[in-house]
């Protein structure tokens, strides 16, 4: 019987599908040829394989296979976005718009740009993670060249509103940039009813493998240009050289391929394992819900806890479960998430947040089990508060 703890942090990475393990595995032996060696069968069929994913991907999406560039993943896709933007349209402006909730993988890039100067304004969000459109139309400057804000948020799951930003900055010939990390495969994304122009993809999030991801770049209507990031060889449209991981990319279609199909039927049984956790774990007083209600992912559950220690909580609760307390990619500092800070919450309750991330795997009886325990491991440390604080 396994003791490892129940996984709840899909947010971070999912397992991949053995689905997608299967597709992969034949790319790794028989098919190992480099997709760019045109001249026989071994190219032929890696160059097959990496088709037939941008196919996959631009369906999944509405753009054209030929927008698809490979990457290592978000983080890289992030930065060839805004970096590219910023280095190709400099004379046309340098004044770039993003959100106070981003990953870091797009506000330090647009830290780096700004000691380069660049300006760079940074919205603030309302207590339930979404960005007030008339602060953002407020924000546009004649010389802005580039509006960033996330599909899906990967910390309390919030989605913003595409359409609408996306309808403003096409009215003021401002390229528009979406990390949809969180959201391919979950939500329905089109680029064309969206206007986006720019929008960063990864694998692992959607029970694909990790180190592959993608940014659409729009190629008309208008055409964005991009200064590339990494030089040797042109691969990429001349976006992004290196030689592609054929199997890596074989994973990410599929995955994506399997998500599609089931994306309606997974988003029902992710809101109902999210609405019976968040149920369970409303009977105690001082949970607060982080972001909105409903305008959120399917399998996200993001809560602050008042009374209790942050650090003591995720010790109290990691026997039993793997959980986050906020992003993975900077669960190195020691800083309170400055997502949970930025919807106005004190260090102190943003410390101890608990973010679930629900996945394709989990069960009702995991749930059950999760919740049993967060409640006894809550009602523990208020206890063990409220006795130190009498001098018991």
């Amino acid at each position: 019987m396994s003791t490892r703890p129940i996984y709840l942090d899909c947010h971070a990475t999912t397992p991949v599908d053995e689905r997608v393990v299967a597709a992969m595995l034949p790319y790794f032996t028989e098919r190992f040829g480099n997709p760019s060696s045109i001249s026989h069968v071994y190219g032929w069929e890696a160059e097959a394989a990496v088709k037939q994913t941008r196919e996959i991907l631009a369906t999944a999406i509405n753009a054209t296979p030929e927008e698809i560039v490979f990457t290592s993943g978000a983080t890289e896709a992030n930065n060839l976005a805004i970096k590219g933007v910023a280095e190709a349209y400099f004379q046309k402006g340098q004044h770039i718009i993003t959100v106070a909730t981003e990953h870091s993988a797009v506000l330090d890039p647009c830290k780096y740009l700004k000691t380069l100067g660049f300006e760079i304004t940074i919205l603030p969000v309302q207590k339930d993670g979404l960005i007030d459109l008339t602060k953002l139309e407020k924000a546009f400057r004649p010389e802005t060249i580039l509006v960033s804000v996330m599909a899906a948020n990967n910390e309390i799951g919030v989605l913003q509103a595409l359409a609408e930003i996306g309808e403003m900055c096409r009215d003021r010939n401002i390229i528009f940039h979406t990390d949809a990390a969180q959201a391919i495969g979950k939500i329905p994304l089109d680029v064309q009813a969206m206007k986006i122009d720019l929008m960063s993809l990864t694998a692992h999030k959607v029970y694909g493998p990790k180190g592959i991801g993608a940014l659409y770049v729009r190629r008309r209507n208008p055409r964005v240009q991009l200064a590339p990031q990494q030089h040797g060889g042109g691969h990429e449209r001349g976006m992004r050289s290196g030689t592609l991981y054929t199997p890596q990319i074989v994973g990410f279609g599929k995955a994506v391929e399997i998500a599609l199909a089931e994306q309606t039927i997974e988003n029902q049984c992710l809101t109902e394992l999210r609405q019976r956790l968040r149920s369970q774990l409303s009977q105690l007083e001082g949970i607060h819900l982080n972001g909105h209600p409903t305008q959120r992912l399917a399998g996200n559950l993001n809560i602050s806890v008042e009374g209790v220690d942050g650090a003591a909580l995720l010790l109290g609760l990691q026997p039993v479960m793997a959980v986050s307390s906020g992003s993975a990619c900077s669960s190195a500092t020691t800083a309170p998430s400055h997502v949970l800070t930025a919807l106005g919450h004190s260090e102190k309750l943003a410390y101890a947040s608990v973010r679930f991330g629900i996945g394709r795997f989990n069960t009702l009886e995991e749930i059950d089990i999760v919740a049993k325990h967060a409640i006894a491991t809550i009602q523990s440390l208020r206890k063990q508060t409220t006795l130190v604080g009498t001098g018991d």
